[in-house]
Parts: C-alpha cells; sequence; structure tokens
C-alpha cells in the first residue's frame, strides 16, 4: 500500500506554489505562533510544518526539514524521486506514521498525510494538521466545520479543498488523506 501512495503522490500536475520565502511579516500573517508544541509533536498546515519547537515554510532547506521530522517521528522509513511531475522533478522522503515530505531542488515544497498503513515503522511523535479536519474526521463533520469545497470534476477521487492553502480526499465518507503545497498528482 505505501507503494501506491507513493506512486500516487509522485504522478502527475501538481498545485505550485512559487517557492519564495516569505518575509517576516508575511510569516507572521501566515502561520500565527501557535502555543508551544510539544517536544515530540509535528503540525502541518498550508504553509509548510513545524516540528518541535522548530517551524519551517514551503521553501526551506530539506536537510533541516528532514533532520528536525527525524528527531520527532523517527528516521524517515524511504524516499522517491519522480522527474515527470508537471512542476518538475520532486523528491519524496517518507516518515513513520503516515507522513511524505516533498521536496524540489532541495527545498520543501509541500506534504501529504495519510492514515499509517501495513508496514508503517510507528511513530516517536504526534502528527496533527491544524484546524478542526484531521484524518478519519467523517464527511458530515468536514463539510460543517466551514472553509469546504468540493473539487468537482476531479479525475483522483473525492477531493476537496479546506480554504485556500490545503486540500484532501473523501474515502467512504470520511477523510483519507490530506495535503498542502506542491504535490505530484496525475490528473
Amino acid at each position: 500500500m505505501r507503494l501506491l501512495v507513493l506512486t500516487v503522490a509522485a504522478m502527475g500536475l501538481a498545485a505550485c506554489d512559487s517557492g519564495e520565502v516569505p518575509s517576516p511579516t508575511e510569516q507572521q500573517a501566515l502561520r500565527p505562533p501557535s502555543p508551544e508544541l510539544a517536544a515530540d509533536a509535528v503540525e502541518l498546515n498550508g504553509n509548510g510544518l513545524a516540528a518541535g519547537s522548530e517551524a519551517f515554510y514551503f521553501a526551506a532547506g530539506r536537510a533541516e526539514v528532514e533532520t528536525a521530522l527525524a528527531g520527532v517521528l523517527g528516521q524517515p522509513t524511504g524516499t522517491a524521486e519522480n522527474d515527470e511531475c508537471g512542476a518538475g522533478p520532486m523528491q519524496f522522503t517518507d516518515f513513520p506514521g503516515g507522513l511524505t515530505v516533498n521536496f524540489q531542488d532541495g527545498s520543501l515544497v509541500g506534504w501529504l498525510r495519510r492514515p499509517p498503513q501495513d508496514g508503517d515503522s510507528p511513530a516517536i511523535g504526534s502528527v496533527s494538521v491544524g484546524g478542526d479536519v484531521r484524518i478519519g474526521t467523517s464527511r458530515e463533520d468536514a463539510e460543517a466545520s466551514g472553509g469546504l469545497a468540493i473539487i468537482e470534476g476531479s479525475t483522483l477521487g473525492e477531493e476537496f479543498a479546506l480554504g485556500e492553502r490545503i486540500g484532501g480526499f473523501f474515502e467512504e465518507d470520511s477523510v483519507s488523506m490530506l495535503y498542502a503545497g506542491t504535490q505530484c498528482f496525475f490528473r
């Protein structure tokens, strides 16, 4: 199943981002400081992620992001690369617990969160997505949370946008996957 997720994550057109690092003023507007994040927690958001006490916006360096995530979740469980993504060549790193982070030219460009699957190593720490919608949230609760719009005509399944920066999929009437930033989905 991991191969299937990597294959889906490693194919197709991408939701592009500029790859530019926001200014400090823009950073404050994009991601308000969250309460102190536990040292064993990863928090994903539409602008990047935080791992323990470190926050990373899209465009952060690969080595720093992977080191911080490994310190919280454990060593990566695999890597992959696809030179045929719509946004250009991308690299992917899987971490225990169902997190894949996407890189281009050595910079963080996106993340994909799915439930752990058979054969996945358990994460040492926890992974959460900011807001009320999480993996496993019922479709009814997700739609009631506000800001959710179904992406009509998606060739990837029951896809939705959650605000302007996070997307996801429903499977069997619950949230099965969430993502932000540049992806490599075949559409």
